[in-house]
């Protein structure tokens, strides 16, 4: 490998080093906040997403040197660094086949870096522009349709994976010109149809990795998340990008892929990758003593809460004529037979006269 692909080779590994550091960010700035859009707002969940966006710059500039399969599979173990870290930071329970499975990531990442054979610059032909822009359409619809008939979270996890993998293979073609200025090469970048299609597939793999998460549990959706975007992009890579392998080096970097693969399925069901991902509920609605004020007396604890009764409506006195009519006020019960009369029209009802007590001579 030469000088240049070392150094790709260091960026993309800071790069795993920033994912894992934004998961245990984000979730401690969660375990912090309440609610999601003080989750949001939180320092710590910003610097989560400044860390996110580094990553990802990052792996952009080491795909331009280093083969799809090398750069997605060093992301894929910044799994193990965040199980890591949730269990130095957080407190996560470590299990013993976690240990195992960042081992194995540790051992397969290093058998990947020197299987990587020089590659070369990817000729962006007119028809690869075409299928790569079309297939960033593709996924647009295909995850919209998927979280619109609520389909499982996994199958939304493999379409986010699937997008971000997309984004790899636009970054292996993004055509960079060499020994061009800053705006020279700006200009190429703004007039470039893949660089559409990159935001594109970035942008909807992020949304769907995030509703597959809402809708599923924590651990399978990121193992099939990180399939997804590790196998596929790398086997189109080879067949379509012309990714080579070191000679010799074609059976340890297939095993190696997929023992990286395999530890990242095992670690995305750790205890520590579910305290990295901690949900924001709604704020419940306060009740029972919570609900109480402050200068409540203290036997009012214990008490239930006292019915909010129905408020009488008033009697009312119809004046028809002389003397004055009475009517009880209507309280939702069945009028007693003896009493029916007073029910009836006012024009109906019978009169009841009112005569003056006979006075004493």
């Amino acid at each position: 490998m030469t000088s240049a692909g070392w150094f790709a080779l260091a960026i993309v590994s800071v790069g795993s080093l920033c994912y894992a550091t934004a998961s245990i960010l984000q979730g401690v700035g969660a375990r912090r906040s309440v609610g999601t859009a003080q989750t949001m707002a939180h320092p710590l969940y910003l610097a989560g997403i400044f860390f996110d966006i580094l990553a990802w710059v990052g792996a952009m500039i080491a795909l331009q040197t280093l083969a799809v399969y090398v750069v997605e599979s060093i992301l894929a173990g910044s799994l193990a660094f965040t199980v890591l870290g949730a269990r130095v930071v957080l407190g996560s329970r470590l299990r013993r086949r976690d240990s195992v499975a960042v081992a194995v990531t540790i051992l397969s990442l290093t058998s990947l870096a020197f299987s990587a054979g020089p590659q070369h610059a990817v000729h962006t032909t007119n028809e690869l522009r075409f299928a790569l822009c079309g297939a960033a359409a593709a996924m647009v619809l295909v995850g919209y349709g998927a979280a619109k008939v609520n389909a499982p979270g996994g199958v939304i996890a493999a379409c986010a994976g699937l997008s971000l993998g997309g984004a790899a293979l636009v970054g292996r073609s993004l055509p960079i010109p060499e020994g061009a200025s800053g705006g020279q090469v700006a200009l190429a970048l703004l007039t470039e149809p893949l660089v559409a299609a990159l935001l594109v597939f970035a942008g909807t793999g992020m949304t769907l990795y995030a509703h597959a998460l809402q809708h599923g549990d924590v651990g399978p959706v990121t193992a099939i998340h990180w399939t997804a975007e590790v196998m596929a992009p790398s086997i189109v890579a080879v067949v379509f990008l012309g990714d080579t392998v070191r000679e010799g080096w074609l059976l340890p970097a297939g095993i190696a892929c997929a023992l990286t693969v395999g530890a990242a399925v095992v670690l995305a069901t750790a205890p520590a990758t579910h305290a990295t991902h901690v949900e924001t509920p709604a704020e419940p609605v306060p009740a029972g003593p919570a609900a109480l004020p402050p200068h409540a007396p203290r036997h009012a604890l214990a008490a239930p809460p006292l019915p909010v009764l129905p408020q009488p409506t008033g009697e009312r006195i119809i004046w028809w004529g002389p003397p004055p009519i009475w009517r009880p006020p209507d309280r939702g019960r069945p009028v007693d037979p003896t009493y029916r009369a007073l029910a009836l029209p006012a024009a109906a009802a019978p009169r009841f006269v009112w005569a003056a007590p006979p006075r004493r001579r």
